[in-house]
């Protein structure tokens, strides 16, 4: 990524077996590299959605129907 560049990355739950100290590593990395490409990860961390700038979750409001809800992150800090 440094060297060819990227637009943009799915990570899809690469932080889930990760340690404390390695997921605050992760997240440090993800946080430089969101300066020049659009990261997109899937998680259950709560330190990786605390790092994330825009989230969005996906619910069942009733069986087959999903529900899309974006925050914008700063607006909760």
């Amino acid at each position: 990524m440094e060297v060819a560049g990227c637009p943009i990355a799915v990570l899809d739950e690469v932080d889930a077996a990760l340690d404390e100290v390695n997921l605050r590593r992760f997240s440090e990395l993800t946080k430089e590299y969101a300066k020049n490409t659009q990261i997109l990860a899937m998680t259950h961390r709560r330190l990786t959605m605390e790092r994330a700038d825009v989230l969005y979750g996906v619910t069942l409001s009733e069986p087959g129907l999903s529900q899309v809800i974006g925050v914008k992150v700063d607006d909760w800090a």
